[in-house]
């Protein structure tokens, strides 16, 4: 190998140190401001806290009255089945869509959805209403979320679209159906209103609810939800806003 080899006035000069390129750094652009340096002993660490909660949408308040926040844009597939009533799925998509996210709703009851779709957004068609079997694939990205809201019934039909990321699925059940233990073990989050005493046996059953939860189920109000995952349960309580109040009316269970 041939090294290249400088002599006198041939050397390359050093380049200037004073003008502004000399405040560029190879992969890490201008310097910024000097400060001087913080430091924290160990006995300091446990002073430090960071008052910013969980990513997500704001399904109301636990019972410790902290916000509920239920991350649902992932970078991957999200299924939510919701047992319980249109009125807090409602709440759930307009909440979705003020994070900014799209949403498209599957219904067999489009008449309970239009006036949602219509206030929604300020005119803008961020709240989508579609036939069943008429929902196509909706292009979910990082910068442009999707929630898609099937409410189809007790036993609704095998979703048509694909699992991508940053869409998440919010399956309504208005009650169990037949294929309710289907649905619910391959969702990733269920929330159970107020059912019956023989369906909150069977939801008891499918998703190992202790004793005290499947007896506090037929005895909920409108207004709670017991989320839950394989893990961790929680009692959420959902409150309405006033323009929230004003177009889907007080929490209600029976639609």
């Amino acid at each position: 190998m041939a090294y290249q080899t400088y002599s006198g006035q041939n050397r390359p000069q050093p380049a200037d140190r004073t003008g502004p390129l000399a405040r560029i750094r190879a992969g890490f652009g201008l310097r910024g401001p000097r400060r001087e340096q913080h430091v924290l002993g160990p006995e300091e660490l446990a002073a430090l806290s960071f008052p910013v909660g969980d990513d997500g949408v704001v399904i109301g308040e636990d019972p410790h009255r902290q916000a509920a926040v239920l991350g649902l844009f992932r970078p991957s597939a999200y299924d939510v089945v919701l047992v319980g009533g249109v009125w807090t799925a409602q709440v759930i998509a307009l909440r979705a869509a003020a994070t900014g996210a799209r949403v498209a709703v599957e219904t067999a009851r489009p008449q309970l959805w239009a006036q949602l779709a219509q206030a929604a957004g300020g005119g803008q068609p961020c709240v989508t209403v579609h036939q069943i079997g008429r929902l196509g694939a909706q292009g979910a990205s990082v910068s442009a979320p999707v929630l898609v809201v099937r409410d189809l019934g007790p036993r609704p039909p095998r979703s048509r679209l694909s699992a991508t990321p940053w869409q998440s699925t919010l399956t309504l059940l208005p009650f169990l159906g037949p294929n309710a233990a289907r649905v619910i073990n391959s969702a990733d989050l269920v929330g159970v209103q107020r059912i019956s005493p023989p369906e909150a046996e069977l939801i008891g059953r499918v998703l190992s609810f202790s004793s005290q939860d499947v007896t506090a189920l037929p005895q909920l109000g409108d207004d709670l939800t017991l989320w839950a995952t394989r893990i961790h349960r929680q009692y959420v309580r959902t409150e309405p806003g006033s323009a929230e109040h004003q177009l889907l009316g007080p929490p209600r269970r029976v639609d």
